[in-house]
């Protein structure tokens, strides 16, 4: 069985993502806008949409990321999270497969463990469809 998330309408540019950034002037998007602009760009491969109400990247039609914004954090998310290498332990959560980063204002960033962990959840999934 395939223990992926698919999603058969992901598109090279999703109007309801672009919405989502432009719309409510929530700083907690802003913050997590550029790590969304870095999965747009890991390749030609990476489709996106609106998922659970959070801008999603997929390779292909797979969902392997997500950003979203709450009102006292932000997040990136991986969707295969578990398997990641995370030797900085930026990584949350319990469940079987997803995990995430917490963001907030005020607190520093480890960039370059994020960083890893984007590139990581990207080829990750590439693997995996191939």
């Amino acid at each position: 069985m395939d223990d992926l998330m698919r999603f058969p309408g992901a598109v090279r540019r999703d109007t309801g993502v672009e919405a989502w950034f432009a719309g409510s002037g929530d700083p907690l998007r802003l913050l997590v806008s550029p790590w969304f602009e870095r999965l747009r760009g890991l390749g030609p491969d990476v489709l996106e949409l609106m998922h659970d109400h959070a801008p999603t990247a997929c390779v292909g039609e797979a969902a392997f990321a997500y950003v979203a914004a709450y009102s006292r954090h932000a997040a990136i998310g991986f969707f295969q999270g578990a398997a990641l290498p995370d030797p900085a332990g930026l990584l949350e959560g319990s469940g079987k497969r997803m995990r995430h980063v917490k963001l907030r204002w005020g607190q520093p960033v480890d960039e370059p463990a994020i960083e890893a962990l984007i590139e990581a959840a990207y080829a990750d999934m590439r693997a995996r469809l191939s």
